[in-house]
């Protein structure tokens, strides 16, 4: 009969050679807290410890999933989807422009940077009635809401990232007379596709962040939305329903950043790849 691997890490066979099992992949390590949660979360509201009023239990948020799904959710993950994704690319995008701009002379950082971090330091809300001020209530004022949130990462770790390589690099690069593009384009932006790596996946955590600000203030359709529905109709399980949606969204496209940072800096030797 075959043994459970899973019940221990070592067992003895007949012989008494005790016999090591692999351990459990990293991925199913990082399922166990929010299994433990889910199923501490059922046993407290079945047992009435907790008011199923306040917090559902997860069988029932779980059924609130499936019966959003057949009058239309796939609507609204789409519709929030789309947003997130046109936002963050285009706040991105100018945040490495000019964070690369800010990193590489140190003019356009006196010029701009005190600007830029005193406009970081303003709540996501504050935005939101000049916004629709400026741009009415369409789909404009959300799509500039989520730059906004995705542009001050991104731009802080290009910023950073390129100002932060070692100077050892600059100078073998200038021994062998690299010209300015050459010396961005193969030493300069290299060394800093961490830093640029991490501000990117802490703007599309903000990005998704914002984007439920934008659809709380005026949307028809989007997570958002339903947040706000649930919120008016007092639905603590559609909440929550939303809440689990956001998280696994936000998850999955946070892992593909990772793959991606993972892909493009296969070269990097540090104690994260050891």
């Amino acid at each position: 009969m075959a043994r459970d691997t899973l019940a221990a890490p070592a067992q003895a066979n007949d012989t008494g050679v005790r016999r090591k099992f692999p351990p459990l992949p990293r991925s199913a390590l990082g399922l166990l807290l929010p299994v433990l949660g889910l199923l501490a979360a059922e046993l407290g509201v079945r047992t009435g410890a907790i008011p199923a009023n306040l917090l559902p239990a997860p069988s029932d948020i779980a059924a609130t999933i499936a019966d959003l799904a057949r009058q239309g959710l796939a609507g609204h993950v789409l519709a929030s989807t789309v947003r997130v994704a046109i936002g963050f690319a285009g706040g991105a995008l100018l945040a490495i422009m000019l964070g690369a701009a800010v990193g590489l002379n140190r003019t356009m950082e006196a010029l701009l940077d005190p600007t830029f971090q005193a406009l970081r330091a303003i709540p996501s809300l504050a935005w939101v009635p000049l916004l629709l001020l400026w741009l009415g209530i369409d789909e404009a004022p959300k799509l500039v809401l989520i730059g906004i949130g995705a542009f001050f990462p991104v731009y802080m770790g290009v910023a950073s990232g390129i100002r932060d390589v070692d100077r050892k690099l600059i100078d073998a690069a200038r021994m062998y007379r690299l010209s300015r593009p050459a010396l961005a384009r193969r030493v300069l932006l290299p060394a800093a596709l961490p830093a640029i790596f991490t501000g990117l996946r802490n703007g599309l955590s903000l990005a998704w962040m914002f984007m439920v600000a934008a659809e709380l203030i005026a949307a028809s359709q989007g997570l958002g939305y339903l947040l706000s529905d649930g919120r008016e109709t007092s639905r603590a399980d559609i909440v929550l329903a939303t809440i689990v949606l956001l998280a696994v969204l936000g998850k999955a496209s946070d892992s593909l950043m990772q793959r991606l940072e993972t892909r493009l800096l296969a070269w990097r030797d540090s104690y994260a790849t050891t």
